[in-house]
Parts: structure tokens; sequence; C-alpha cells
């Protein structure tokens, strides 16, 4: 069972992390997102269905997480020769995902982010230490000067995102210049991974109750990977 503290709404545990966790961004929810999420949770829901609702989702979740980045400030004329005040993108980005769900972001990614470089890193759980341990690492050759966005679903103990981010720390990348953006989060994952990366900024949808005894996000979705590949089988 859950602990009592999560026994409080939803969105009074969201802003109570955020305010522990400055650099925590929840999404803000409407009906929309609520519905979408609806959909993708149900265990009933079929494969084709679960991807065309996931992809809306995350879609929005990679647009809510482009708002983190550096913006400046440019004027251009517009077809009346008229000004407009607006903004631009002030700094060079990539992204990487984390193999395998995180894969499952990528195509959202390149729909708002023409031409973008992805890396790929592959991290699987050590049997004898049950420590997440790297297996593989693809990087764009400049990833030290871009702002990272970092891309896996789920967020359940942390283990594995804090093994990225240690990857992509190794490879120059300042720890304020990664955005790790995911779906869905248990508050236990988000403790773990703001306390050892402070800096770091993460992005979700939502935040779930807690972990279970397996280490299973509730209510959470099942696994995200196999559902999405269809591999469930």
């Amino acid at each position: 069972a859950c602990p009592s503290l999560y026994h409080i709404s939803k969105a009074k545990m969201a802003e109570e992390l955020q305010k522990k966790y400055p650099h925590l961004r929840v999404m803000k929810s409407n009906r929309q997102i609520k519905c979408l999420q609806t959909i993708i949770r149900d265990k009933n829901t079929p494969r084709e269905d679960f991807i065309f609702y996931a992809d809306r989702l995350i879609r929005l979740l990679i647009e809510e997480g482009l708002d983190c980045l550096p913006f400046s400030e440019q004027t251009v004329i517009t077809p009346t020769q008229s000004e407009y005040c607006g903004t631009a993108f002030a700094t060079e980005i990539c992204g990487v995902s984390i193999v395998r769900a995180g894969e499952s972001m990528e195509a959202g990614l390149r729909a708002v982010c023409k031409h973008i470089k992805i890396g790929k890193i592959l991290i699987q759980r050590d049997e004898e230490t049950a420590a997440p341990k790297l297996l593989y690492a693809k990087l764009p050759s400049d990833i030290s000067q871009r702002y990272v966005l970092l891309l896996d679903p789920m967020l359940a103990t942390g283990g594995s995102v804090k093994k990225a981010i240690e990857v992509l720390l190794d490879r120059g990348v300042p720890e304020d210049k990664i955005v790790f953006i995911n779906l869905i989060a248990a508050p236990e994952g988000v403790h773990n991974l703001m306390t050892s990366y402070p800096g770091v900024t993460v992005v979700t949808c939502e935040v779930d109750a807690c972990l279970d005894a397996r280490k299973y996000i509730i209510p959470g979705i099942g696994d995200f990977g196999d559902r999405y590949f269809g591999t469930d089988n």
C-alpha cells in the first residue's frame, strides 16, 4: 500500500514537490490531458490506440519541455509591414533517449524540432548488484555545447535516469543544461533524482501516488515500452 502521505490529492502533492524542488515542472492538467492519460492507462486500450494517444501526450509534453530553454527577444516584420516583438530560441539543443522506452518519444521531438540530433543511451540493471549499468552510448560529438532533452516516459526509482545523467556529465554537459522529460513520475523517483542532481530540470505530465513493493508506479501504466512496441505478450 502507498504511504499515507500520498493519499492527498495529486494536485496538492505536485504543488508540494515543486515547492521543494524548484527545477521540477509538472505540466498543468486540463480535461484533454486527463482524457489522454485515462486512455493510455486503461489496461484494455488496444496497442494502436495506446500509441496514437501516447504520441499526442508526448508531443504536448515536449512542447512544455522546450519552454524551459533559454529564449532571446526578436522583432520581425509582418506582411502588414508592422513590427512584431517576439522571441527566438537562444541555444543549440539535442535529444537523448534512454533505450528502449525513451525511443517512443523521439518522433514527438522530431515533429516539433526539425533536423534535431538525437543520441541514445542503453542502461541495464546488473543482475548481481541490481545497480544500473551502462551498456551503450552514442551521443552527438558536440553535446557538451548543447542543451540536452533527456527522454524516458517513466520515472520510477530514478536509477536509470541518474546513470544517464552521469554519462552526460562525463561527456561535459553541465547539469543545468539537462532537461529530463517524462510522462509519469513516482514521488520516490523525483526525490532520488532531484536530491542527487538538483540542477537538472525535470518536466513531467503527472506525479503518481507511489511505488509498490516491486518498484512499479501506482496507479501507473504498466510497462510503457512493452505496450508501445508490442512486446507485452
